[in-house]
């Protein structure tokens, strides 16, 4: 069978660059979201930022025009938390972050201490101090494992880029000799918990994103069909500097209305 006339029952879109760009909607977002609704499509809507709960999430998005309820939103903060009570449930952690972290692993019935716990837990954050690293490289140091929501280097801000996750993470390695490990994209792992939470299949589900080295390389290695959307980072001639490839590039979501069955359709 041609995988071109398989009908997609899913979907799964990156947040930023698709849906909107800082605090402004992407003109078709709305239009695209709607018709998923109306055709019955399931979808989630995934970030790499571990700073907000999906209820904040929600709210800022509303504020945009996108009406989006929590349970369709899934953060790297959530996909940390599913991974750690799958891996260690009712563990401890050390936290540096902000609520959308600490409230997932609360949720999940994890312990928040500085006291012998079982892993470091590093996500993003505005209020990073030298105090809070310190206490995480000592706690690596003396045998507390070692995760990260993401690997993203920088963050946006109007100003210019911010010292994101990875960064900070890159300085607790180089101290402790000690790697993280990343759950948040590209890890497929974090495509892979999305998928579970909407009960979707990995051949009907499409990943739309705007970053080659996270969006579609997490989608491809999941085992999905990618759309790259050029409306935030990657561009058509930026492309080709991979040596893998979307199925499809766009100029926005916009261009899917009409077709969210059938994307890939001539």
């Amino acid at each position: 069978m041609n995988p071109k006339d398989d009908q997609i029952l899913s979907y799964l879109t990156d947040m930023d660059g698709v849906l909107v760009h800082e605090d402004h909607l992407i003109p078709g977002a709305d239009e695209f979201l709607a018709e998923l609704r109306a055709n019955e499509i399931p979808f989630l809507v995934l970030t790499n930022n571990s700073i907000r709960t999906p209820r904040d999430l929600q709210a800022r998005l509303r504020h945009t025009g996108l009406d989006i309820p929590e349970e369709s939103i899934w953060t790297s903060a959530l996909a940390t938390a599913t991974f750690l009570h799958e891996q260690r449930p009712n563990g401890t952690a050390y936290v540096v972050g902000e609520s959308g972290l600490t409230t997932a692993l609360h949720e999940i019935g994890y312990v928040l201490t500085d006291s012998d716990p079982d892993y470091v837990v590093l996500g993003e954050t505005r209020t990073y101090s030298f105090e809070a690293i310190t206490t995480a490289i000592r706690l690596v140091e003396r045998g507390a494992r070692f995760i990260a929501t993401n690997p993203d280097a920088t963050g946006p801000s109007r100003e210019g880029s911010l010292p994101a996750t990875g960064s900070v993470a890159a300085l607790i390695t180089r101290a402790t000799g000690k790697e993280p490990y990343y759950v948040g994209k590209p890890n497929p792992l974090m495509m892979r918990s999305a998928l579970r939470r909407i009960g979707a299949h990995s051949r009907s589900t499409v990943m739309i994103g705007d970053r080659m080295d996270t969006d579609v390389i997490a989608g491809l290695e999941a085992g999905l069909r990618t759309v790259l959307v050029t409306s935030g980072i990657s561009t058509k001639s930026s492309v080709e500097a991979y040596p893998f490839r979307p199925t499809v590039v766009v100029d926005s979501v916009a261009d899917l209305i009409g077709r969210t069955r059938h994307p890939f359709a001539d």
